[in-house]
């Protein structure tokens, strides 16, 4: 019996992007207001920072159990409810946060839901891969996530030239998460089993194990994510510093995250194509972004926030393009979940120390958050290599 065709996984990929359309709307709308919030409600930048950092640790540590509770049970799709719940509805409560604690907390709920969920939408995507190819299924997923991002601080920023308060803002985007439930509920629906999508297609996961090239990946992305700097401190620093008038902080977010819809397409493309050489070529421009930023004036900052949209397409769409490529079979998102862990924790690590140094010493900073970008290179390379080899190799030992 034949199995779902293209078209089939295609429409697939295509409705899990606009759950995440509009998810990325409440929670992208809700990133171009936390890091103002906070400040406004007396938080500093090192608590910022560290909020920031934290809640993206967390995120991504929560994966690695998330991922493998639903490989042993199968229970892929209420994982994912749960998860996108407490993501969605973390962030229009922020309009009723009393104390920046309160808020941070709600800031920590928010990354933990999208934590719980991300292996598991990640797993079942990757069954439409061997149909559309690794790079196009997460472009595409990417560029539609991306779409939400943009227009979610657009809105944002009409609210504040509208000369309404950030938590008017926060309590409008239970429309959108009311939005990403409902289509969320119509892909649950017409897709029970999303491993179907992979039958008459070439298999995603061929690995028999964790390989080296796994952890390769695994200590790459660490680097690469301590030098991408979270929003949340840029828009401390942006709006701390007068670089930019307030309304426009949430703009500029928006025009990265456009820049970045663009980029993830494009590389997904590419990806497909040419491999890591795209990934070389869109880690260096990242690594760009924080001198533009964090040292320039308004037209290099306008410029660094386009490339800082790259860095978010290259973890989004690429670095999830090269786990997809050595998955081990029937553990797919403990795999994911797994690599999240030591991306998390570079990520936490980068912000603490960007955090610390943003009060001592920009330039620092700066350099901090490129060169950990461009260690990345190597490593992503080396790993390449033994993926490609191990992949040569299977062949011969079928035999």
């Amino acid at each position: 019996m034949a199995g779902p065709g293209p078209s089939s996984a295609f429409r697939f990929v295509l409705i899990l992007g606009f759950v995440n359309l509009f998810a990325d709307i409440t929670y992208e709308g809700g990133a171009a207001l936390n890091g103002q919030f906070l400040g406004s409600l007396g938080a500093t930048a090192a608590a910022i920072s560290v909020i920031a950092g934290l809640g993206e640790c967390l995120g991504y540590a929560v994966r690695s159990v998330s991922g493998y509770v639903a490989d042993r049970t199968g229970r892929h799709w209420p994982v994912t409810f749960v998860g996108y719940t407490i993501n969605l509805l973390a962030v229009p409560a922020m309009a009723v946060a009393p104390n920046w604690q309160a808020a941070a907390a709600l800031i920590l709920a928010e990354r933990v839901g999208r934590g719980i969920r991300k292996p598991t939408i990640e797993a079942m995507l990757s069954y439409t891969t061997g149909k559309h190819g690794r790079g196009w299924v997460y472009a595409v997923n990417t560029a539609l996530d991306e779409t939400g991002a943009t227009i979610g601080p657009l809105l944002m920023a009409l609210v504040l030239y509208l000369r309404g308060s950030e938590r008017l803002g926060f309590a409008l985007l239970l429309a959108s998460s009311a939005a990403a439930l409902s289509v969320l509920a119509a892909a649950r629906t017409g897709y029970p089993l999303p491993a179907a999508l992979e039958k008459d297609g070439a298999a995603t996961a061929r690995a028999g194990g964790f390989t080296a090239a796994y952890w390769i990946y695994m200590l790459a992305g660490a680097l690469f994510a301590a030098g991408l700097t979270s929003f949340e401190l840029i828009a401390y620093h942006l709006s701390g510093t007068g670089a930019v008038a307030g309304p426009v902080v949430p703009v500029l977010l928006a025009l990265a995250t456009a820049g970045g819809v663009a980029a993830s397409l494009v590389f997904g493309r590419l990806y497909d194509r040419i491999g890591i050489a795209v990934v070389v070529a869109a880690v260096c421009a990242s690594a760009a972004f924080s001198p533009l930023v964090f040292l320039g004036g308004s037209r290099a900052i306008v410029a660094g926030m386009f490339l800082w949209g790259i860095g978010y397409a290259t973890q989004d769409t690429l670095i999830k393009a090269l786990i997809a490529g050595v998955l081990p079979e029937g553990r797919r998102g403990t795999a994911f979940g797994l690599f999240y862990i030591g991306y998390g924790a570079g990520w936490l690590a980068g912000s603490i120390i960007m955090g610390l140094l943003y009060g001592h010493s920009r330039s620092g900073l700066a350099a901090f958050a490129a060169g950990a970008q461009l260690a990345s290179v190597p490593l992503f390379l080396l790993a390449a290599h033994k993926a490609s080899n191990s992949a040569a190799a299977r062949p011969s030992r079928a035999l």
